[in-house]
């Protein structure tokens, strides 16, 4: 086996939460509060809470599924749904450098473990973190397929290592976890999104599922090739696994900390182009009705996404004129914008067939390390507005302040939370490592849930 692979096995199973840097908990913490949020509102889609009822019957107890009515079911399960849940409204957060969604795919079987065996605050937090940093690492090697989206493949193998954290293994039974999680890896392409297959977001879910799972599986005897994730990384799943890099500066730099977070409800590449038009907007102030067309243009990834029909809610997360009709005729792009009600719109709809999306060269030849985009704005009057950026707001390079990321997770948790719910939960979540159980949070979320 792969010594790289060993090496960040022991790093999981030794480090500490003291070890830790303190800026990287206080920014950890925030990344936990995001997320959580991102949960709570997802749990209100229709097809999370369809699957939640039927999964119900069949349900064990244990762990606590973050929706109304707060029901119990075994930690697989619980994982599974909160981990779809929070997939479902397209505002979780990710790597900035390289592909993929750590949170969501670790955190749901972090926690659902943690409450099914007692866990501490503070195991959840250090297991969270380390299993973002094998993530994070082992995305930077892994080559993706052009169309793979990244969900349920390198981070499902992280969510393992990050379970068996939480259970407490030793460095080989960690290592072992994480060589079975990858007979688990899933295969979600990103034509699922333009076509509104919300099936996508199980993969996000399986992720949590096999944090759950694998460790069990490795505890109960269960073996695995020497070369599990090489060969799936490199030949199954994907065009390349470099391993060399993987433990660059391990310990030092901490791969949370190289996030992106989203206030736009819609898939990242789009966001460039939304910062260029809300300039645009700031500066010529139209009505709808006075825009002639906006012209958007972009790097290759983000260009496609330029469908100005989307066929229902989650297509239309991947919609360039989908997002920028709305930006201009609700005068935002987040949560409460990109709604139902958009899709349903006549403004909007009327508005996102004069919204053209283009490729420039240029820009998709430095990116991902940049992620350019330009808009120009052409009123009926004549004028124009145009307005350019290298990459969006959000990442680790242009942060959102925090408080602009506290007061997304006010509206979120406020979908299912009261008022005092959600101040009560803020709270709480700040002082999350000092938790004596992690009960602590989900007996708090059912003593202020919304009726």
């Amino acid at each position: 086996m792969g010594q790289q692979i060993e090496k960040l096995a022991q790093f999981v199973a030794q480090t500490r939460w003291e070890d830790i840097p303190e800026p990287v908990q206080r920014h950890a913490k925030l990344v936990f509060l995001d997320t959580l949020g991102v949960i709570l509102a997802g749990s209100e889609r229709p097809e999370v809470q369809q699957l939640r009822e039927r999964l119900a019957a069949t349900a064990d107890s244990g762990a606590t599924v973050f929706a109304r009515g707060w029901p119990t079911s075994d930690p697989r399960t619980a994982a599974l749904l909160n981990g779809i849940a929070g997939r479902a409204i397209e505002l979780c957060e990710g790597l900035r450098l390289v592909s993929g969604q750590p949170a969501i795919q670790i955190l749901p079987g972090v926690l659902a473990l943690a409450e099914s065996a007692s866990g501490s605050g503070r195991e959840v937090m250090t297991a969270f973190v380390l299993g973002y940093d094998v993530a994070g690492r082992l995305c930077s090697a892994f080559t993706p397929r052009p169309l793979a989206h990244q969900n349920g493949q390198a981070t499902l193998v992280a969510a393992a290592a990050a379970g068996a954290r939480m259970r407490r293994l030793n460095a080989a039974a960690v290592s072992l976890a994480m060589r079975i999680a990858a007979t688990l890896v899933l295969t979600p392409s990103y034509n699922n999104a333009v076509a509104g297959a919300t099936a996508l977001n199980v993969a996000g879910g399986m992720s949590g599922f096999a944090c759950a799972l694998a460790p069990e599986l490795a505890l109960a005897g269960f073996e695995a090739q020497e070369d599990a994730i090489e060969e799936a990384l490199a030949n199954l799943v994907g065009d390349g696994f470099r391993p060399d890099g993987l433990l660059d500066e391990l310990g030092t730099r901490w791969e949370i900390t190289r996030n992106y977070f989203r206030l736009y409800a819609c898939c990242n590449p789009i966001h460039p182009a939304l910062d260029c038009l809300r300039e645009a907007l700031e500066t010529l102030r139209p009505r709808p009705d006075d825009i002639e067309r906006i012209d958007v243009a972009t790097y290759r990834f983000a260009s496609v996404m330029r469908s100005s029909d989307p066929p229902n809610y989650f297509a239309s997360k991947y919609s360039l004129p989908h997002a920028a009709a709305v930006m201009v005729v609700k005068g935002n792009a987040g949560y409460g914008a990109l709604d139902d009600a958009a899709l349903r719109d006549p403004a909007v709809a009327a508005l996102r067939r004069r919204v053209h999306v283009t490729e420039d060269p240029a820009m998709s030849a430095v990116a991902p390390r940049l992620r350019p985009a330009r808009v120009t704005v052409t009123l009926k009057d004549g004028r124009q507005g145009t307005h350019a950026c290298e990459s969006h707001r959000g990442d680790f390079q242009q942060p959102f302040t925090e408080s602009e990321i506290r007061e997304k997770f006010r509206e979120l948790a406020g979908v299912v939370l009261t008022p005092e719910g959600v101040t009560r939960i803020e709270e709480l979540a700040d002082r999350c490592e000092r938790w004596p159980k992690v009960r602590e949070l989900t007996e708090r979320l059912r003593r202020y849930a919304r009726s």
